[in-house]
């Protein structure tokens, strides 16, 4: 487990809905149970910061650590996912981004990866696709993730299928695009590994302690959320029969409601900024 990366998702999960902010001290007593150790937590931090997933605010003596804007974005996104009702519909119609400029080898793996994590699949190495991705947006995130210069070189474009007999289907579409069997692999490991954690706290025998809830919730939140960031949010319609990603999303959000009341308990004990001040939840959380 990368302690940078938990640390993000604690953060996204546990920070953000009581102000976005924490101090450094109390990230390290809320963390070392997992046996993450002070130097460790410190190290992470530091790096985070000058990767410019977090960023600080003095306070006296002490220090507050924050999300950046793009950090905050990419959590409240996951958050949407994981609590969202039903799987997107479709329009049937395809979102493209198309390189019609000479990219230099590293902004065209940039232009990859940061399309990646916005769920766009690539066919070869100039076209893009997504079945429901607002473009605008995808090019504001492009902006945030600093490709603004190539945006004059990208063709965005919503297409439809001329149904000519013949052609690709879209579920081909969806095979050249996304390897979905291995995300369908990750997400049918996360259901072995928390299923068994549901049935006990259902049955109530060994009634989880704040402490335990809240570690048990951060391990959750961490496991899913790594998946969510692989999954492109296609429409039921483009996925395989039997997808567990949404067998994933309900176990997850009943796991998490089982752990919210006394995993808050705990940081209401122990989640302190810089000043001292413990700040409460969002109503909307509880």
């Amino acid at each position: 487990m990368q302690a940078g990366s938990l640390i993000i998702s604690v953060f996204g999960d546990a920070v953000l809905p009581r102000g976005g902010r924490i101090w450094l001290g109390s990230l390290i007593r809320l963390l070392e149970p997992i046996e993450l150790n002070e130097r460790l937590i410190r190290t992470s931090v530091f790096r985070l910061a000058k990767e410019e997933w977090l960023r600080t605010e003095p306070s006296g003596r002490r220090t507050d650590y924050l999300l950046t804007p793009s950090g905050q974005r990419r959590f409240e996104e996951a958050s949407r996912h994981i609590y969202a009702s039903n799987a997107p519909l479709w329009d049937r119609r395809w979102r493209l981004i198309l390189t019609v400029g000479e990219l230099t080898p590293k902004e065209r793996d940039h232009l990859r990866r940061a399309l990646f994590w916005q769920g766009f699949g690539a066919l070869g190495g100039d076209c893009f696709v997504h079945p429901g991705a607002d473009l605008p947006t995808a090019f504001d995130a492009l902006i945030a993730e600093g490709l603004g210069d190539v945006l004059g070189k990208l063709k965005p474009l919503v297409a439809a299928d001329a149904q000519l007999g013949g052609s690709a289907s879209d579920h081909d579409m969806v095979h050249g695009a996304w390897n979905l069997q291995e995300l369908a692999d990750m997400y049918a490991g996360f259901v072995a590994r928390y299923q068994p954690v549901l049935g006990q706290l259902r049955d109530g025998q060994d009634a989880v302690d704040d402490e335990s809830a809240f570690l048990l919730r951060v391990l959750l939140i961490h496991d899913y959320r790594r998946l969510l960031l692989r999954d492109p949010e296609l429409p039921d319609v483009l996925l395989p029969t039997g997808w567990p990603g949404q067998q994933a999303r309900m176990l997850c959000r009943e796991i998490y409601r089982r752990l919210l009341t006394p995993s808050e308990r705990h940081l209401d004990r122990h989640f302190q900024l810089a000043d001292g001040h413990t700040p409460e939840a969002s109503p909307a959380l509880l």
